[in-house]
């Protein structure tokens, strides 16, 4: 089965990635198209990318010097590892740093990262720092958005990762924002979503902080486990969730969690 997860908004390129996990560092599989947006958001001020992003002055000049010295080749003094890059809710429940080397390659065939910059990521490509949200309204070559200029890309890559797999199944751990980004009509294999629900106020409902975190550790509970079938998926009980098997369906499964 392949994981599907979203990138996150906060970066973390201060810690030092240990140097066995950067003997396992790769490439990332689509730095041609990555070159092309770099070369459309070189052309914006940051004004231009502070009305884009909705980002601050501050952030917005950032993000403008991110891009001038980004660069089509990919290293350890310009790059750091995706999973560890990456420093939002989702990563904090998936832990990359805590994993074992085993367990990190077993999250390099299994676990892929959306991306509305480098398209689709393993947890060990190496990334430059940079922002640019999936649901960003860029004009580019192929329209008015990046869901416009990714097309049917990166549904036709992971339709071959996941026809590699010994169970040809896509479970959604991503963001709408992103997914949407899979063209649905060009993707074959069966996608299971995941949902989480806590207890407030007197009723289940989903809470983005909580939600977040629980899909990182959902993708964190099946690299452990190296759950290579839908039917393992159920047994996920980190932090307290449990799978609730009479509001879920072979689509989606639904998990809940009642903290005292």
């Amino acid at each position: 089965m392949l994981y599907l997860i979203s990138p996150a908004k906060a970066l973390d390129y201060e810690t030092p990635t240990p140097p066995p996990v950067q003997a396992l560092a790769s490439q990332p599989q689509f730095i041609p198209q990555s070159s092309e947006l770099i070369q459309i958001l070189r052309q914006k001020t940051p004004e231009d990318v502070a009305a884009l992003m909705h980002l601050s002055e501050d952030l917005s000049r950032l993000n403008v010097a991110r891009y001038q010295s980004w660069v089509p080749s990919f290293d350890h003094a310009n790059s750091k590892p995706a999973a560890f890059a990456f420093d939002g809710d989702v990563y904090g429940g998936l832990s990359a740093k805590t994993l074992s080397l085993e367990q990190l390659a077993w999250a390099q065939q299994h676990l892929a990262i959306l991306s509305g910059l480098y398209g689709v990521l393993r947890p060990l490509d190496l990334v430059q720092p940079y922002r640019l949200e999936m649901g960003t309204r860029l004009a580019n070559a192929g329209g008015s958005n990046l869901y416009h200029f990714w097309g049917d890309r990166l549904a036709q890559h992971l339709n071959a990762q996941a026809a590699a797999a010994q169970v040809p199944v896509i479970v959604n751990l991503a963001s709408q924002e992103y997914f949407k980004a899979v063209d649905r009509r060009s993707l074959k294999p069966r996608v299971i979503e995941c949902q989480f629900e806590d207890w407030k106020n007197g009723q289940y409902k989903i809470i983005s902080f909580f939600a977040k975190r629980a899909r990182g550790l959902m993708a964190r509970y099946a690299i452990t486990q190296r759950i290579d079938t839908p039917a393992g998926l159920q047994g996920f009980d980190l932090e307290g969730y449990a799978f609730e098997p009479e509001l879920s369906t072979q689509e989606r499964l639904l998990f809940r969690r009642r903290l005292a």
